[in-house]
């Protein structure tokens, strides 16, 4: 086989499917270290994959802003013909992704034989739905000869300066607190699906009986999430609560995660930012469920949901209302039991958790 100097991956979807697209990158530098890997991405999934030593360059495409419609779609053609790849590996499984490799003119383009633009693929490959994300993806370096390994996981690289922001953030967070040197726990109660949110009231609960304990807790967020976190950090837990919500950029946010203990999060992007930097999860799910294959992969990660409802699992992504008005795969989730959780991860961790506050 002809050793690719040239690669191109492409994945344009959510932020977490940029970050889960991360192990197929690892790999594939790994094999082919002296070949630049270019990614393309939306912009928000461009920026968490700064600084990462795998990929020579970001491409960022724009789809649903400036660069929207077909003279969007032509101009990233015309760019990436330019770049003259010699391989080209589609994740995103649209007609559009299909179609702007191929207009690319790269040689050898790998994707899924669920795209919509399969036929404009030179090797095609199953999407193996009952597959972890990360595994479905690397099947498709099989074309190339590589066997993955059994377990990796994806990996992200806050720079020095997001460091550095967040030496600050919590030297100051914890200059309020009683004790400064409690292990932090960080909550992140938002997702862009309102159905993914595990009731407001029972986080504050569960902040409560964690501030007991002597943690300290940090609240994080996108813009969106931010009048939510505001809401639960005035609701009063007993010791103040820091929130970093819709203020720090994405790799910002995994630095703030990678300080603390573990992250308590719905079925949304900030899970897979912890698991890039070794931090615990105890992950909520709601409408949603594992065996979709976006579960956090870490050898501590711990997921609470309700089982036994026939409603279960009600969409791929969750919605804005429930669909039988019940909501009943959340309600029925209690604080305690998360809380229980937590405990669990942090009792399996143990000196694990030195590393907290720490660089």
């Amino acid at each position: 086989m002809h050793t690719p100097t040239k690669i191109l991956v492409f994945q344009t979807a959510f932020i977490g499917d940029v970050v889960l697209t991360l192990p197929l990158v690892q790999v594939l530098h790994e094999h082919f270290p002296e070949a630049h890997i270019d990614f393309v991405a939306v912009p928000t999934g461009a920026s968490v994959l700064a600084h990462h030593p795998a990929i020579h360059e970001v491409v960022t495409y724009d789809k649903k802003g400036k660069d929207s419609g077909l003279s969007g779609i032509l101009s990233l053609a015309r760019t990436l013909r330019r770049r003259a790849y010699d391989l080209a590996l589609v994740l995103h499984r649209s007609l559009r992704s299909a179609t702007v490799v191929w207009w690319s003119r790269i040689p050898r383009r790998i994707g899924f034989t669920t795209s919509a633009g399969w036929f404009l693929f030179t090797d095609v490959l199953p999407y193996r739905k009952q597959d972890h994300e990360v595994f479905r993806d690397l099947t498709l370096l099989s074309v190339l000869g590589i066997k993955p390994p059994a377990h990796v996981l994806p990996t992200l690289y806050p720079g020095i300066e997001d460091q550095e922001l967040v030496d600050s953030i919590i030297a100051e967070y914890r200059a309020q607190l009683s004790s400064s040197d409690g292990h932090l726990i960080a909550i992140a109660p938002g997702s862009v699906w309102n159905t993914k949110r595990w009731l407001k009231d029972h986080f504050i609960v569960l902040i409560r009986l964690l501030v007991n304990e002597g943690f300290g807790i940090v609240l994080l967020g996108s813009k969106d999430d931010e009048e939510l976190c505001v809401e639960i950090q005035r609701a009063g837990t007993g010791s103040p609560v820091a929130n970093v919500a819709g203020k720090l950029t994405l790799l910002q946010s995994a630095e703030v995660i990678r300080r603390c203990s573990l992250l308590v999060s719905n079925d949304s992007a900030p899970m897979h930012l912890a698991v890039s930097v070794r931090t615990p999860v105890v992950a909520i799910y709601g409408p949603t469920v594992p065996r979709f294959g976006f579960s956090p992969l870490g050898a501590h990660d711990r997921i609470v949901e309700q089982e036994g409802l026939s409603c279960r699992p009600c969409s791929s992504h969750g919605g804005q209302t429930c669909p039988i008005k019940t909501f009943e795969c959340m309600k029925l989730i209690g604080p305690q039991l998360v809380h229980a959780k937590v405990k669990e991860v942090l009792a399996a961790t143990g000196d694990a958790l030195q590393h907290v506050g720490n660089n």
